[in-house]
């Protein structure tokens, strides 16, 4: 019974996240609950979570980590600045006398933004509620329109500079190191942030391909669920590089100095928010109360994020502790 513990405590968890109690607390309560009745059952040493401290203080003193907030104020900024409106607007009249094209406008900002931001709540929200209108009175296929918003949104997920990829890649390099050392090999090639952003900017250039070619394909032999505009303001070419450009050169800037190595994650992280914060304010997008705003916003989603980072520290030592990395 006791080999089966590790199953029945994520059973166990998986059922308090059922819920829809808050995952961060369900991670951490739901583990240390599994701790006292393993502990009781004699399958768990409880000594083991003295251990819970220093996990805690090791996530608040990693560096790298500090890109976190810093990439966050970067995305909230970037909404409140308006400049992701104004993208959104200027690819959308660009591209929607074509059959499609606005669904095709939505893909290719959502992978400037994902770029740019790092942050998935911020971009779904603001597609949705600046293009799915438009789309829909545009006579859009209404399932087709959620599915373009939702899936481009996500890609923030996956196209660096992500905050899931920052996260990842502490942890990762973490466990490569342990593991390099328990084989012997005393000097292990470390695995680092650039790294991932370096594996995960292909597939995710090939994801935003693949959503542009589905709705292709959807505008070509089911025309009536994507149409093209009857009717509207044009934009011209000059008008949509005028609103690509500063986005892009901070896409540029950002990721470009990571991946060449001129900067750390968290180096560029502070370049990318400064420049962020410029752009707002000279483009006259942006505010004090705007600032304020951003500020607020970026705290709550930094909150949010390393509290669930907590939970899962505390989710994955009793995870261990019962023997299930094994």
């Amino acid at each position: 019974m006791q080999s089966a513990a590790p199953f029945l405590m994520f059973a166990f968890v998986v059922a308090v996240l059922m819920t829809g109690y808050p995952v961060a607390f369900g991670l951490a309560g739901g583990a240390l609950l599994f701790a006292l009745f393993a502990h009781l059952l004699g399958w768990l040493d409880a000594g083991l979570l003295g251990a819970i401290p220093s996990r805690l203080f090791g996530v608040m003193e990693n560096e790298t980590l500090i890109a976190v907030p810093l990439f966050v104020f970067m995305g909230t900024l970037l909404e409140r600045g308006k400049i992701s409106e104004e993208l959104l607007e200027s690819l959308g009249r660009l591209f929607g006398k074509l059959r499609g094209g606005l669904a095709v406008s939505i893909c290719v900002v959502g992978a400037i933004l994902a770029a740019s931001t790092g942050i998935v709540g911020a971009t779904v929200v603001t597609m949705g509620l600046i293009s799915l209108p438009v789309m829909l009175r545009r006579r859009y296929c209404h399932r087709l329109s959620c599915g373009v918003i939702a899936a481009s949104g996500t890609l923030g997920q996956i196209i660096p500079p992500s905050i899931v990829l920052v996260i990842l890649g502490d942890v990762i390099s973490n466990a490569n190191q342990k593991a390099q050392l328990s084989l012997g090999n005393y000097a292990p090639e470390t695995v680092s942030v650039g790294d991932l952003f370096f594996g995960a900017l292909l597939p995710g250039l090939i994801l935003v391909g693949l959503y542009v070619g589905y709705v292709c394909v959807v505008a070509l032999f089911q025309p009536h669920r994507a149409p093209a505009a009857e009717d509207g303001e044009d934009a011209s070419l000059a008008d949509t590089l005028r609103a690509l450009a500063p986005p892009l050169f901070l896409i540029v800037s950002v990721l470009g100095s990571i991946l060449v190595g001129w900067a750390t994650p968290t180096e560029a992280a502070a370049v990318g928010a400064a420049g962020a914060l410029l752009l707002a304010f000279t483009r006259g997008g942006c505010g004090l109360d705007d600032l304020r705003d951003a500020m607020r916003k970026a705290t709550r989603i930094t909150c949010m994020v390393f509290v669930i980072f907590i939970g899962a520290s505390v989710f994955s030592l009793v995870f261990r502790g019962l023997g299930g990395d094994e």
